[in-house]
């Protein structure tokens, strides 16, 4: 059996991407079903009266817990009925054979498989272009859970999700998976569609990536020494940070940011420099966090 697990908390997205989910998995060669793990309290219901093939389950974080994501990812898994679990999230909207695609290679062998997320059509993303280069080789030792597929195993295996961090617990299970031995497969043909919201969310989603980013590194400190070759991003814009100051002495000291604005001059100079200017503000506050 295959479980699509989808978790939510106040998105009225949800009903469409129910609809597009469920319309698929009618089709899989196998039985499958469908689990909202809901922290919307009641929220939701009017949603859940019209999705009778979903099986819901109400969920409550704990006490002190404002970001419940790895925690209903976690009660997900453990509800779900399935050998394979299928991850996306509520707003996602599915492109033609998306679920097929996402679980063929499962089916055939893999153990774990990640598809391609990309910005709803006429909504503007920085995301999309990375979001493509990241899938462009056939394995990836990174992937996020808005689209992705795996075995139970995969999940036993490493614990599942670290219930500690509010955002990044995605990558931290990508991390554990290919620390474990398994090779996350790609399968960018498996297209998920979701709406990131205004440039003021983004550059909010940028900032707490940022701080997750620096909290990933606590937790693999082994993967530090290869950040600068890696993910130069997540040393560059800290320091360019912290220098700031010697614009006082060296009024030019700005002019660097010249270099990744011509890089990035196709999506927008501007746009770029802030978002990663805030993801970098994350890494700082996270940094000397206590």
């Amino acid at each position: 059996m295959i479980s699509i697990v989808v978790i939510s908390k106040d998105e009225p997205g949800l009903d469409g991407t129910l609809r597009g989910v469920s319309s698929q998995a009618e089709e899989l060669p196998v039985p499958s079903e469908i689990l909202v793990v809901d922290a919307s309290e009641g929220k939701l219901d009017y949603i859940q009266h019209q999705h009778g093939e979903v099986r819901w389950l109400p969920y409550r974080p704990p006490p002190g817990v404002r970001v419940s994501i790895p925690h209903q990812r976690n009660a997900g898994v453990r509800a779900a009925r399935g050998e394979i679990i299928v991850f996306t999230d509520a707003g996602c909207y599915p492109e033609p054979e998306w679920l097929a695609r996402l679980t063929a290679p499962l089916l055939e062998g893999e153990q774990i498989v990640v598809g391609l997320a990309l910005a709803s059509p006429g909504s503007t993303t920085l995301y999309d272009r990375n979001a493509r280069q990241a899938l462009r080789a056939r394995y990836v030792t990174e992937c996020s859970t808005i689209n992705l597929s795996f075995r139970r195993e995969v999940f036993d295996a490493v614990g599942g999700f670290d219930e500690r961090f509010s955002y990044g617990s995605d990558v931290d299970f990508s991390w554990l998976v290919s620390d474990a031995g398994y090779r996350i497969r790609s399968v960018p043909s498996a297209v998920i569609r979701h709406d990131w919201g205004s440039w003021t969310r983004q550059l909010r989603r940028s900032y707490v990536y940022g701080k997750a980013r620096m909290r990933l590194y606590r937790k693999h400190r082994s993967r530090l020494k290869r950040a600068l070759r890696d993910e130069p991003m997540v040393v560059a814009y800290p320091a360019f940070l912290l220098g700031l100051p010697l614009t006082l002495i060296c009024p030019l000291y700005p002019a660097l940011l010249l270099i990744p604005a011509w890089r990035n001059r196709s999506d927008g100079a501007v746009r770029v420099l802030v978002d990663h200017l805030s993801y970098g503000a994350g890494i700082l506050v996270e940094l000397v966090a206590p």
